[in-house]
């Protein structure tokens, strides 16, 4: 989800923020399920799939406007 180079900056920020690092892990988490969904590993009705990849969007769209305003300095 973070460019190679942001990754220090990610897992500092993690360290500082729990908000930050628990939204980290809901996306790996989420990330991991649609994975195995797609790939047929973790048997999944669409409408379920539907619902994961939406809290996976909502994760990263909340995730991305955290980073920037914590690496701004700036509350969220």
């Amino acid at each position: 989800m973070f460019e190679q180079h942001e990754i220090e900056d990610v897992e500092s920020l993690m360290s500082r923020n729990t908000e930050f690092r628990q939204l980290v892990h809901k996306h790996k988490e989420l990330d991991n399920k649609v994975r195995d969904a797609e790939l047929g590993v973790l048997p999944m009705d669409e409408v379920t799939l539907h619902n994961l990849k939406k809290q996976k969007l909502w994760a990263k769209d909340k995730l991305t406007v955290m980073w920037e305003s914590l690496r701004q300095g700036k509350p969220h």
